[in-house]
């Protein structure tokens, strides 16, 4: 049964149905994506208690990042701003620091800090986390319950910055499929709709992104994106810069589109063609890697390792992906909406598709290489995860792609068939003319035009079958149409795991939290709750141990209530045993310094281990229990 062209329009919806569904599916199935940069460290810790109030809070970070005005806000238990609110950086030495002054005279209490920044690859971070000056308290300090970037105008901006892909894809491989396979295709309508509708989804993307960029960084409320003082703000960055700038070049690439779809697609003359030809190709790569490179400048590749090289050969990635899978969607068009495609152009297409795939394989190992760093990132991290979906999807696209080569070179092998179909359908449109003169023109002209638009009808209906009666050109279109849908996949992949942090990263991470016994340990602290059995002995004891490695560490102990308030005590002592080698107890008889908190300094630990921790709670003269609970010490 021969099968019959979709329309351009309907296809085109349905592509987009289809890939906003998939996008939606992906960023909803999928973790919370971080950003490259990370808090890594404060002052005063998370959970701590100190027993005078700070000057300061500072706070450290894995990865530079950009800091604006409120960017730290430390707030007292009633919920009254407790900082200056004047932001410092602190930064030294290689290490990432930034800090806020404290008022003087602050009450005693558990104070919130929280924090939002910029990352150096463009996305948002934000964090909270409290500490409590003599003792922890109840606190109404309100903080945002949203993560930076997330929400509706996350999911606008998410949404935007896959669609400018989208559209930097179409303009640069449908206008590289037109100069380099297909120069008549400058004259085909369907193609320029397809260039055009490119440059038109990366334009107005690009302009949406701009307008959220305010809000997606900031407060997340959709009505900010019209606040001009945060427009303004936003110029002043590095990503802002970078989209402004990408305004611009479309705005020279709008011109070389007029050119391609007008003084080049009507110039007969050979000699002028082949240079016009050679000066598009020129401005319009130029034009290209310009557009390409606003997204290395501002994103994954403009920091971390080696970021001199990575930007160039970030660009280099993208360049390969529009031209392949750019040119697979022009290709695709033709192929359904220009039956009279020539074979050449197909053969010059999979030429220049394999060139695509190798810069593409090359520029993503040395990628894949610089963001995920190691084996155990590759497959423990959700970047490393979700590289190795891309690569599969890439895998797959290469297979679907050495069949089309298949019908291509089969394609070239029947040049006498494609005679025979051409001068059939020249005979079939000679005799459609024929006919038409022998027609008697009726003098109503509604009859008239009504003939006429069933001729054009009849006639466009023959060449459609003699276009579907071919074989070849039929197994070819299933093929790409194949490639197509799962470059859709692809790019939507790709869109998540450019908003992802990097796998050297997150290794890093993980590696910061967990206690070795060739690094230095993060403090531990644990909960043992206890009932001395007499009137209000029920609690619980917190212990932290810091830095909970061998040698001298501070130990601090908070008895609560169950309610959470401080419980005081006569006495409290604490002992470590080390069961497997016999050594201990050895006691620690820390100091009251607050109500329902003991601290000791200088608490020796021989050697790392598993130690018994005991804790002794004295509430009366003749009510006591010891709790014990076994922890790891680096």
């Amino acid at each position: 049964m021969p099968a019959t062209a979709p329309r351009f329009a309907a296809s085109v919806i349905r592509l987009l149905l289809v890939t906003t569904a998939l996008l939606a599916t992906l960023l909803a199935g999928a973790a919370p994506a971080s950003a490259h940069a990370a808090l890594t460290g404060s002052d005063p810790k998370d959970g701590a208690v100190v027993a005078t109030a700070p000057k300061e809070v500072s706070l450290t970070f894995s990865e530079q990042i950009a800091l604006g005005d409120d960017s730290i806000r430390v707030l007292e238990p009633s919920g009254k701003r407790a900082d200056t609110g004047d932001v410092r950086d602190l930064t030294a030495g290689g290490v990432v620091r930034y800090g806020v002054d404290l008022h003087a005279g602050l009450p005693d209490g558990t104070y919130t800090v929280a924090w939002q920044a910029v990352s150096a690859d463009s996305h948002p971070i934000s964090g909270a986390f409290t500490f409590s000056i003599g003792a922890p308290s109840e606190t109404t300090a309100e903080v945002p319950e949203q993560a930076a970037g997330g929400g509706l105008v996350g999911a606008l901006y998410d949404i935007a910055r896959y669609t400018a892909y989208a559209g930097f894809i179409l303009l640069v491989g449908g206008a590289a499929f037109v100069l380099a396979c297909w120069q008549r295709g400058a004259g085909e309508r369907p193609l320029q709709r397809l260039v055009v509708t490119g440059w038109i989804t990366l334009t107005a993307s690009t302009l949406v992104m701009l307008l959220l960029r305010t809000p997606y960084t900031g407060s997340g409320k959709l009505a900010d994106a019209f606040d001009l003082s945060g427009l303004k703000a936003v110029l002043e960055t590095k990503t802002g810069a970078s989209l402004v700038s990408r305004l611009l070049l479309l705005g020279a690439a709008a011109l070389f589109v007029a050119v391609l779809f007008g003084a080049y697609a009507k110039r007969e003359d050979p000699k002028e063609k082949k240079d016009l030809t050679f000066g598009l190709a020129l401005g319009g790569g130029v034009m290209a890697a310009g557009i390409a490179a606003t997204w290395a400048l501002a994103e994954h590749a403009s920091t971390g390792l080696q970021p001199g090289i990575a930007m160039p050969v970030d660009v280099l990635h993208l360049l390969a992906v529009a031209t392949w899978l750019g040119g697979l969607a022009a290709l695709l068009v033709a192929l359904y909406r220009t039956p009279g495609i020539e074979r050449a152009a197909v053969r010059n297409f999979s030429r220049v598709a394999f060139i695509s795939v190798v810069v593409l394989a090359a520029t993503g190992i040395y990628q894949s290489w610089r963001q995920v760093g190691s084996w155990s990132a590759l497959t423990g991290t959700s970047y490393g995860q979700l590289l190795l979906v891309k690569v599969g999807l890439v895998v797959v696209l290469v297979g679907i792609a050495w069949i089309s080569r298949r019908w291509t070179a089969r394609l070239a092998g029947d040049a006498a068939a494609d005679a025979k179909a051409e001068d059939g359908a020249g005979a079939a449109e000679e005799e459609a003319v024929e006919a038409e003169e022998r027609v008697t023109v009726p003098e109503d002209p509604a009859r008239s035009a009504q003939l006429s638009r069933q001729k054009a009808a009849l006639a466009t209906a023959r060449v459609k079958r003699e276009r579907d009666a071919d074989p070849l050109r039929t197994g070819l279109r299933r093929s790409v149409l194949a490639e197509a849908g799962v470059a859709v996949v692809l790019l939507a992949v790709t869109t998540v795991l450019t908003s992802t942090e990097p796998g050297r990263t997150q290794e890093k991470e993980v590696g910061r939290t967990q206690t070795s016994p060739t690094a230095p340990a993060e403090p531990i602290e644990v909960r043992i709750p206890f009932d001395t059995g007499g009137e209000d002995g029920k609690g619980t004891a917190r212990v932290e141990l810091d830095p909970a490695r061998s040698g001298a560490n501070s130990l601090h102990v908070w008895l609560e209530r169950p309610n959470g308030r401080p419980l005081d005590a006569p006495e409290v002592t604490v002992a470590f045993t080390e069961k497997k080698k016999a050594i201990g107890p050895l006691p620690a008889a820390p100091d009251r310094v607050a109500t329902g908190h003991w601290s000791a300094s200088g608490v020796q630990i021989p050697m790392p281990g598993t130690w018994e921790l005991e804790v002794m709670v004295r509430t009366s003269d003749i009510d006591q229990v010891t709790v014990k609970k076994n922890v790891k010490i680096g």
